[in-house]
């Protein structure tokens, strides 16, 4: 698939308007703008989950996994499982049709997570309608659309406001097997990890948005689906799963050996890293999000002799990362373990 972004300047992209670069009109990017991981689970602590609906909650908020799940009622054996949930998020790269496959990607992903398959999604836009020309909003759409199209996930209608800053995303729909879910609480010591995308993502849209530099090894990361990894991972038996986004790969692996009540090893010279990643963290282009990430792990975190440099690409703030599964999937690079838990919930060696 080509992408318009190819022909642009400095990974701005032409509009009726002229040459626009929208991460210029985010005050962050992609998923380094959540809501810091500690902040967020002060912010949800104690609050309870309405009286039980229809069906039968499989995963709600508790362990803070990737999408909520309900079993409907039925007559067939096990059931049928729905997935549902929403992500979105400001530009994470400059071009418009970029951004919006980016985004679709995103949210698909945490369908993925689940052991999941996208049946339906619809659009959530935010939009500076008297800043940005709707042009550049109907190419983030398409770009929506197109990813969905691969994906097999229908799009029906979505949302939209006036806001000051530019952002997109989808509320998406899945169904699974209950039986073979990929939950964050169901890791067991002894299980390997393997991670199915390699990091940096994050540093190098960071450098992406203060320079214009485009970085292609990267869209091209953020843009492919976690559909096969997700495939992989049930063929092989795999149980436990998580995505890594916007708190990092010790964010999420924290939050999965916290959930399954074991610790994680992991071996820093195993996990892979997109190209120019490393160099762009040496020159300083680490976004508030990351170093907000690695504050919150290390107090959970043994890091031994890991350089500064090693422990902020294990907590990049990654957007449309990779699957973090324990167990192996073919074709993925196994980077740690799960352990019998011990004092810290991940060791990196």
């Amino acid at each position: 698939m080509t992408s318009i972004e190819d022909e642009a300047v400095a990974g701005g992209e032409e509009s009726a308007g002229g040459l626009v670069r929208l991460t210029q009109y985010a005050h962050g990017g992609g998923c380094a703008c959540k809501i810091p991981p500690g902040e967020l689970e002060e912010m949800v602590a104690g609050l309870r989950v309405p009286p039980a609906g229809s069906g039968e909650l499989l995963v709600g908020v508790e362990t803070g996994d990737d999408a909520a799940v309900v079993r409907l009622p039925g007559p067939r054996e096990g059931g049928t499982a729905v997935v549902s949930t929403a992500d979105f998020f400001t530009p994470v790269v400059d071009g418009a049709y970029d951004w919006g496959r980016i985004a679709a990607a995103n949210a698909l992903s945490d369908v993925y997570a689940m052991g999941g398959r996208p049946l339906m999604a619809v659009n959530l836009l935010a939009w500076p309608r008297e800043l940005l020309p709707l042009d550049l909003a109907r190419e983030v759409l398409r770009g929506g659309l197109d990813v969905a199209a691969e994906a097999g996930c229908h799009v029906g209608g979505g949302h939209s406001v006036d806001d000051p800053e530019p952002k997109y995303g989808m509320a998406v729909t899945g169904v699974a097997d209950p039986e073979r879910l990929l939950r964050n609480d169901a890791g067991v010591a002894g299980l390997p990890l393997s991670l199915t995308k390699p990091l940096g993502l994050g540093v190098l849209n960071n450098r992406h948005k203060a320079t214009g530099e485009r970085f292609a090894q990267a869209v091209e990361t953020m843009v492919t689906l976690n559909r096969g990894a997700a495939e992989g991972a049930l063929a092989a038996g795999a149980r436990c799963a998580t995505d890594v986004t916007g708190f990092g790969l010790l964010g999420h692996l924290h939050k999965l050996a916290r959930a399954s009540g074991v610790s994680a090893l992991v071996d820093a010279g195993s996990v892979p890293y997109l190209d120019g990643a490393r160099e762009a963290v040496r020159d300083g282009y680490v976004s508030g999000g990351t170093r907000r990430n690695l504050e919150w792990v290390a107090p959970f975190t043994d890091f031994g002799a890991v350089d500064e440099e090693t422990r902020l690409l294990l907590a990049d703030a990654q957007t449309s990362g990779g699957l973090l599964v324990a167990g192996e999937v073919p074709g993925a690079p196994v980077v740690g373990e799960l352990v019998p838990r011990g004092e810290r919930s991940v060791v990196v060696r």
